[in-house]
């Protein structure tokens, strides 16, 4: 797609630091630079967020986000890895192509990675009959 960062580095990955690709997905070291290892798993076709994705390709993606977060853990001695995802602007997406931010984590790290919520403003029980899928 035009003007999308993430469909020209998968079309010209030569200033990018590529961690692992396949036929469908891409992995590519974040360029904020504001965690060590923040890793962006991307699919190389371009998706603006998980409700375009079908279903191969979300699950390739989540197969490359497994392999990644196991190759942190089993490899390089990280204890754990945060995943984060954002889908649509209401949702602070900031590249509409669809991502999963990986971030590789150690014991007392310092990284706050969850965000400070001021609580909800209804009952479970509202809420629950509000979400829930009736077929």
């Amino acid at each position: 797609m035009e003007d999308c960062i993430f469909c020209s580095i998968i079309n010209d990955p030569k200033d990018s630091y590529v961690l692992y690709e396949d036929e469908l997905t891409m992995v590519i070291l974040d360029i904020a630079n504001d965690v060590d290892g923040h890793s962006l798993v991307i699919p190389k076709q371009h998706y603006d967020n998980i409700l375009d994705l079908d279903s191969e390709i979300l699950n390739a993606i989540m197969k490359t986000v497994q392999k990644m977060s196991s190759h942190f853990i089993e490899n390089l001695n990280y204890k754990g890895v945060n995943l984060l995802n954002a889908n649509g602007s209401a949702a602070d997406q900031s590249v509409n192509h669809f991502h999963i931010h990986l971030i590789p984590r150690r014991n007392n790290d310092g990284i706050d990675a969850w965000p400070q919520f001021e609580g909800s403003k209804v009952t479970l029980e509202e809420m629950y009959e509000y979400l829930k899928i009736n077929d």
